[in-house]
């Protein structure tokens, strides 16, 4: 199976307020979100972070990276500086770039950690699987939701962990 999830935030205690995240404090929220990931995700399955993984966080990413299953693959977000500088903790990361391009379910999908108005293939049919803006309900929102076949891969929107592509698809708020 191939999953996606972004702006995890581990780590970062003021993302609990600026998303409204249900846990008391940063330790649930990375244990929890931990669970849900290792509960989500076999061994073998393909995990697409879109961007922002850790962030202001104590402990060290590969902390995080060692306990969670699946072939890892990074598209770069705002917030992983420190992350691509940390070669231990990018040696539990099989790819990495600014923007992939994957085929699921048949489909051709651009995945970017911004939002894109028109993405690879936006013509013919690909899908744009993008992070950044979080639940914000702004401008960008407003735009990318009369975007047919963008979708926001935001942790917060998917119960804090990945999903399919038909998740995405089918949790999308139009």
């Amino acid at each position: 199976m191939r999953y996606y999830i972004g702006d995890i935030h581990f780590g970062h205690k003021k993302v609990l307020d600026f998303d409204s995240r249900p846990f008391k404090d940063v330790e649930e929220m990375d244990r929890e979100i931990i669970w849900r990931w290792n509960h989500t995700v076999g061994a073998e399955d393909e995990v697409y972070i879109v961007g922002d993984f850790a962030y202001r966080n104590e402990r060290p990413a590969e902390w995080y990276l060692a306990q969670l299953q699946g072939h890892k693959y990074l598209i770069i977000g705002n917030h992983d500086g420190n992350l691509l500088k940390n070669e231990k903790a990018m040696s539990y990361i099989e790819g990495v770039d600014k923007m992939m391009f994957v085929a699921d379910e048949g489909r051709k999908v651009c995945i970017c950690h911004f939002p894109l108005a028109e993405w690879n293939g936006f013509n013919k049919g690909a899908l744009h699987v993008y992070g950044h803006i979080h639940n914000r309900q702004d401008t960008t929102w407003e735009i990318m939701k009369s975007r047919d076949r963008a979708y926001n891969a935001g942790c917060m929107l998917h119960d804090y962990r990945p999903v399919t592509l038909s998740e995405l698809i089918s949790h999308s708020v139009k």
